[in-house]
């Protein structure tokens, strides 16, 4: 075993969430219950996963926290922007995702998270109409005005280290641009010019958080920090970032299910996958500009799993041009269902001879239940590798994301197999605890 080089997890924590929301609200209430010992942290990989450190006789089981220096819960302290005024209280019983007897025991808590006002653009999610907005402002002075807000959170709350996360809304779809998103100082340029079109505001927050020594995790689908520009701040400030998108159900499922016919040399003629959810992102995405930023997300798992490229035979069949299987995603808004989304996936296989088979999996899923847990992790493991002195995309923390964030300048390639990931996140861990990386990815 190596020495430590991460610094220990002295002092408070404060996790900045973007959103006050049902995610962001049953990760907090969830925290502030488990803590209390009146809830378990069930999902979050940093409170229950073991896992193996040393090899044959040196091989022991550990959770990670006694591998490496982790934040305590007891250390967290939350805060929040979002476009409406109501606390983490107030917006958590308008969720309907937790029962009031899960909320009450730490309501006076949940009482003083009270949401600073978000940077907003509205032509970025036209379906939000709260008023708790910071008015008139520029994209450059929103920046300087986030990075107020996390200078006087950390003041006022006694904070020795801040993570920002985002779990507001997704935005409408940016196109990454040469001109505007590839080098820093082309970024800085267009926001100081207001650039509206090409700078989204949750680039605004990402910006802020980097330049004021904060880790930023981007919980949505937005471009925001899988831009070289961002990649650029991220090295010069010697943050970590990660993203995007919170994997929660139906791409949970579609990354773990899907190395099972890859590994069974299965074929695939088409992977149909639908949703249905009503919560505050479900009327988001019903939003036409918006749901597109979301179907890129999704719809690039399968193909860096099961390629066409490589197994012409199992994987070249299905679509207009006959070069892949045929892969569609829908999401539609339904507001009965409210935060229990329902995923449908159809999947048409064949197998001897080409003789085809069907599999379907219904997943009745509680969308912020199974988002809860990987904010806690996101947030804990972002601090941790700050603490450790990486900086730039934390690939190891593909495991929680949807569409992992990768150098798409240089032709490489997003891991979207879930084994791949875990095995990523387990050497990383490894490494930062002093011992061997001994995983092979492959």
């Amino acid at each position: 075993m190596k020495s430590l080089t991460v610094k220990p997890a002295q002092g408070k924590l404060g996790i900045l969430v973007v959103g006050c929301g049902a995610v962001s609200t049953t990760f907090m209430t969830g925290v502030l219950m488990a803590r209390k010992g009146l809830a378990k942290p069930v999902g979050s990989m940093t409170q229950y996963d073991k896992m193996r450190v040393g090899r044959g006789a040196d091989a022991k089981y550990l959770h990670y926290a006694d591998i490496v220096p982790l934040a305590k819960l007891d250390d967290i302290v939350f805060g929040c922007w979002d476009v409406y005024p109501q606390n983490a209280y107030q917006a958590a019983m308008y969720a309907e995702v937790l029962k009031e007897k899960d909320i009450n025991p730490v309501r006076e808590e949940l009482e003083q998270i009270v949401p600073m006002k978000a940077a907003f653009d509205k032509n970025y999610a036209k379906r939000l109409d709260g008023d708790n907005v910071k008015q008139n402002l520029s994209r450059w002075q929103m920046v300087e005005a986030l990075r107020d807000d996390i200078r006087k959170f950390k003041a006022d709350k006694g904070c020795d280290r801040v993570v920002v996360l985002w779990a507001a809304s997704t935005e409408i779809y940016v196109p990454v641009d040469e001109k505007v998103h590839y080098q820093l100082s082309d970024l800085e340029a267009a926001m100081k010019a207001d650039d509206r079109e090409h700078i989204a505001p949750s680039m605004c927050y990402a910006y802020a958080a980097l330049s004021e020594g904060a880790p930023f995790i981007m919980g949505a689908p937005n471009t925001t920090v899988d831009i070289p520009a961002m990649w650029q701040l991220a090295e010069q400030t010697k943050m970590p970032i990660a993203g995007k998108d919170f994997k929660t159900g139906q791409t949970l499922v579609k990354s773990g299910f899907a190395p099972i016919i890859g590994t069974r040399c299965l074929g695939l003629s088409g992977w149909f996958s639908t949703n249905i959810l009503g919560n505050r992102d479900g009327l988001v995405l019903d939003e036409p500009a918006n749901f597109r930023t979301k179907e890129v997300s999704k719809l690039s798992t399968l193909e860096t799993i099961l390629k066409p490229d490589v197994q012409p035979d199992l994987y070249g069949h299905g679509n207009d041009e006959d070069t892949q299987y045929y892969h569609k995603v829908r999401i539609n808004y339904y507001p009965p269902r409210n935060d229990n989304k329902e995923g449908w996936d159809n999947i048409d296989i064949f197998g001897w001879m080409g003789y085809p088979m069907q599999i379907k999996i219904n997943f009745l899923c509680r969308d912020s239940i199974l988002a809860a847990p990987l904010c806690l992790d996101l947030c804990l493991l972002s601090d941790l590798a700050a603490r450790a002195g990486r900086y730039g995309t934390q690939r190891f923390l593909s495991f929680f994301l949807k569409s992992p964030m990768h150098d798409y300048t240089q032709g490489e390639e997003a891991v979207n197999n879930l084994y791949q990931q875990y095995t990523m996140l387990k050497n990383a861990i490894r490494e930062m605890g002093g011992y061997e990386p001994d995983e092979e990815i492959d």
